[in-house]
């Protein structure tokens, strides 16, 4: 099996030792996205709903480099700070996987990077 890391410009660097991104075969793992803002590595006021969105939109652009899109995703993993903003978070989710969401496993955590709210990590699948 064929290992390759991506990354893009387009998704926020990484903030640590990893990828953005690692094919093994035709199976892509997403490293967990916060929502920082690429364009200047900050994380992006507003609450639940903008962090969401933010994260969404770096996650498709990791995918874009990666030549698939959200449609291919077919797990994910959200990690919420405060499980209470789950039905606000999940209203935005929605948004973005429109029909045939993929596989997904929401858990509290006590803290993520940045102080961020919200921080979601994919497994996508290139179609053959």
């Amino acid at each position: 099996m064929k290992r390759q890391v991506l990354n893009t410009s387009a998704a926020p660097a990484a903030v640590g030792p990893y990828s953005q991104a690692v094919w093994a075969g035709d199976v892509l793992f997403c490293s967990g996205q916060i929502p920082l803002d690429p364009s200047t590595g900050q994380l992006v006021s507003g609450g639940i709903e903008a962090q969401t969105e933010r994260v969404l939109e770096n996650l498709a652009a990791v995918l874009r480099a990666a030549g698939l899109s959200l449609a291919d995703v077919v797990k994910t993993t959200v990690f919420l700070t405060d499980l209470s903003q789950f039905a606000a978070m999940n209203a935005v989710y929605a948004r973005y996987f429109p029909t045939n969401p993929p596989a997904r496993s929401t858990v509290q955590v006590a803290r993520l990077p940045r102080d961020a709210q919200v921080e979601i990590e994919a497994i996508a699948i290139r179609q053959t």
